[in-house]
């Protein structure tokens, strides 16, 4: 059995809206390009030709990988949660130890993470050992960047 990929809403989104662009302008396009290299004679020496073919390829491995993800969705809605726990969704005040600055993450699936939009991955070593914490707790983790302190100074869901 496929393992279930957590993503929110708004994630989800995102991924169907890019799912339906490779498939209704990314195709279309590639199909056009190779249509033209071909008019260019002998395909064997045709760059162009093996170039749009190559798109054509990545661009057919984003759409199978996109429909993966996709079925294998587990939409968590985030509206509904409350508390002090940290959990995934929640949103994430840090005061970072080690350089005295406070950061704000909220924890988001893989496909949905990018830390400078301050959208943490779920699987990255610090989303982990956030989980299950609370306000006012201390914890150290150890990152590809080093080992580093955080206290948790807020968390919300919204």
């Amino acid at each position: 059995m496929s393992q279930k990929v957590p993503m929110t809403e708004q994630g989800f989104r995102k991924l169907q809206e890019e799912l339906r662009h490779c498939r209704n302008v990314g195709r279309p396009l590639v199909i056009k390009k190779i249509a033209e290299a071909r008019k260019h004679g002998d395909l064997s020496e045709n760059a162009e030709y093996h170039a749009a073919r190559e798109e054509q390829g990545l661009l057919e491995d984003r759409i199978r990988t996109l429909e993966d993800r996709l079925s294998r969705a587990e939409v968590i809605d985030i509206s509904h949660f409350e508390g002090s726990q940290i959990f995934f969704g929640a949103t994430v005040t840090l005061w970072d130890e080690n350089t005295e600055e406070q950061l704000v993450y909220q924890i988001v699936g893989e496909d949905e993470a990018d830390i400078r939009q301050g959208r943490l991955s779920i699987t990255a070593p610090l989303a982990r050992g956030l989980v299950g914490k609370s306000r006012g707790d201390v914890l150290e983790v150890t990152t590809p960047g080093g080992h580093r302190s955080y206290e948790v100074l807020e968390v919300r869901y919204n």
